[in-house]
């Protein structure tokens, strides 16, 4: 097992600094001064221009640059917003829990319709209760999220007008944020209707960051289910005299999770990457739309720092599942 681990770290490494190039060298194609745009409307003249670039280091060449931003990285250093002149992490760490309160929810929903769609779906196969869900999945993998996101606005919040449009909670409510996590802040508060209302913020945003992995888990779990439904341990067990609840569940759902699981934790990169439209469609004050925001505004040093963590954190969840997957099933580490 030591050894399958170190495997996996091995592999870790050089996927990190090819991070970090990417990270990089994303916000310098971009075009656009960002020494002008952090100057805004006042201007400035060429002599300050100039002063401000060498005071950033950005009129040294690129690989001078490159090695000066892995320095500061491995000193923990993520580096200081040109726009708030705040450290990157500070300020990460600010809009991160926003961002984990509304993956975690996507997931959860994303996982309690999935899986039990495709396992019903591979029990009825044939029934047009199969056709209907597997369709229903492909159309919400197929779906845009900025597009069902605005659907969703136009319907329950503009037409129907059952939940808020954005943000996190209501104006009305005001209290100190002891973990960040708003549906937890909201029961500490103690303030009558604060939970209620950081709820009916987060149904939309959690239910349309769902969509897309709740299909890819209800189409991955029927075809593990119909793998293994198809498996001899299956036909014996039903052969025994079991009722088709015990075969399937204490069989056969057991079997088909460990690909399953595999396929949860990749959901952790479509979750982060479609956080950052959700995050921006819903005014969510998260990473995604503080990242989106200071691409904006070509703050080099923020969309460095954020894109750097987000991979950071898809790699320690993907390596979580690795080793889950290894302890489910030992033929994985062995070979």
């Amino acid at each position: 097992m030591f050894r399958y681990l170190l495997g996996k770290l091995a592999v870790l490494i050089p996927t990190f600094f090819g991070i970090t190039i990417v990270a990089f060298g994303f916000v310098r194609v971009l075009p656009g001064d960002p020494i002008m745009l952090m100057a805004g409307e006042r201007g400035l003249t060429p002599e300050r221009h100039a002063q401000l670039m060498a005071q950033y280091g950005f009129d040294r060449p690129l690989w001078q640059q490159y090695l000066s931003y892995l320095g500061d990285l491995f000193q923990g250093d993520l580096g200081t917003s040109l726009v708030t002149h705040r450290p990157v992490a500070e300020d990460f760490l600010t809009f991160f829990p926003a961002t984990m309160e509304l993956g975690l929810c996507a997931m959860i929903l994303a996982v309690c319709i999935g899986l039990p769609l495709g396992v019903l779906a591979a029990v009825k196969r044939g029934s047009w209760f199969e056709q209907i869900s597997m369709s229903a999945a492909l159309v919400g993998y197929s779906m845009p999220i900025f597009w069902w996101g605005l659907l969703m606005i136009i319907l329950f919040s503009g037409t129907l007008g059952w939940t808020p449009v954005s943000g996190r909670i209501s104006l009305m409510y005001y209290f100190p944020q002891v973990t960040g996590f708003m549906l937890i802040d909201s029961l500490l508060s103690g303030q009558a209707g604060a939970f209620r209302s950081a709820v009916l913020h987060l149904i939309l945003p959690s239910v349309v960051l769902a969509t897309i992995p709740a299909a890819v888990i209800a189409r991955q779990s029927r075809s593990a289910m119909l793998e293994v439904l198809s498996e001899d341990f299956v036909r014996t067990a039903k052969a025994k005299g079991l009722g088709p609840a015990l075969v399937v569940g204490r069989h056969a759902l057991r079997n088909a999770l460990i690909p399953v699981v595999t396929v949860i934790g990749l959901q952790v990169g479509s979750l982060m990457a479609g956080a950052i439209l959700t995050e921006t469609i819903f005014s969510w004050p998260g990473i995604g739309k503080w990242i989106v925001d200071s691409i904006s505004k070509r703050d080099y040093p923020v969309v460095q720092g954020g894109l750097l963590v987000i991979a950071a954190v898809v790699m320690i969840v993907n390596l979580i599942v690795d080793l889950l997957y290894a302890v489910i099933n030992p033929r994985i580490r062995h070979g």
